[in-house]
């Protein structure tokens, strides 16, 4: 039932909403992991996963629904400037889905007694650390620029690193995308948790600091969660259509010139975000 609290005709509607809705999803997700193994010697230790597994169950019907809906977009729209943008409506009721996702995790990790914290939390938190090459016992110390790129200098050589990072995850997200239908989502849910941890690392346990701590993060997170989003969509796009169409039809091919012009497009955010996280997000930083 909680996954069919919005359908995607309205969520492109009102993309916002979809905020309230990831918020809410995941804090059921945190709650129902405790209730149900945080006492739990055997299972306790996975319980980190355990939330993003439940987080991803509620929203996979919803990223199935948008997938089909954007499919059905394709018979109707020939214009491919008029089809990129409806299919950015899609993208605008992910991304506000994945703040919502955000918001809970960060205000989780801030608000949740140490011992809770400590289960619920432990993957993403060592995940973080290996990507700002830090150590777990000293992770609370660490000055990462970014938990989706590697800290690796204000350089093209820092652009490269983080490029090739970032372009592994969007490969992945448009396979599992393409071959499980909504199964991206579990990969942008995991995003989520470890950038929520980051947030609440940051935030130092004070909620009045989170909004500087989403400037930290996602100033060029944004763009790179829109691109995966992206591919997200295309991969869906492309299952659809491969399920329904027969090959050689003029209808596949346009699905398949349409998916192609998203991964070109992701590709491109990817880019200029990799640029914003090694010469931006520090400019930004090193103001406060």
């Amino acid at each position: 039932m909680l996954e069919f609290l919005m359908n995607p005709k309205k969520a492109e509607r009102r993309p916002w909403e979809m905020t309230i809705i990831g918020f809410f999803y995941t804090a059921v997700a945190i709650l129902v992991s405790i209730f149900l193994f945080h006492n739990s010697i055997a299972l306790e230790k996975y319980n980190s996963i355990f939330i993003v597994t439940f987080t991803t169950i509620l929203s996979i019907p919803f990223m199935y629904y948008i997938v089909k809906l954007e499919e059905k977009k394709e018979k109707k729209i020939k214009e491919e400037t008029k089809l990129i943008k409806e299919h950015g409506r899609a993208v605008s009721a992910l991304m506000f889905l994945f703040i919502g996702y955000i918001l809970a995790f960060s205000l989780a990790y801030i608000a949740l007694p140490q011992d809770i914290r400590d289960s619920g939390f432990q993957a993403q938190l060592e995940s973080y650390c290996v990507i700002n090459r830090g150590d777990i016992r000293n992770c609370s110390n660490i000055n990462g620029l970014s938990v989706t790129g590697r800290d690796v200098g204000l350089s093209l050589r820092g652009v490269s690193a983080i490029l090739s990072n970032n372009f592994f995850v969007m490969i992945t997200v448009l396979l599992f995308s393409f071959l499980f239908g909504g199964g991206a989502i579990f990969i942008l849910a995991w995003n989520a948790s470890v950038i929520g941890t980051a947030i609440g690392l940051f935030s130092k346990g004070a909620i009045e600091n989170i909004p500087l701590s989403f400037l930290r993060y996602l100033v060029h997170g944004l763009p790179e969660i829109a691109a995966y989003f992206v591919a997200a969509l295309a991969g869906g796009i492309i299952s659809v259509a491969v399920i329904k169409h027969d090959f050689g039809k003029k209808e596949f091919w346009h699905v398949m010139q349409d998916s192609l012009d998203l991964i070109i497009l992701a590709l491109i955010i990817l880019v200029v975000a990799a640029f914003m996280e090694v010469f931006l997000t520090p400019s930004i930083m090193s103001i406060f």
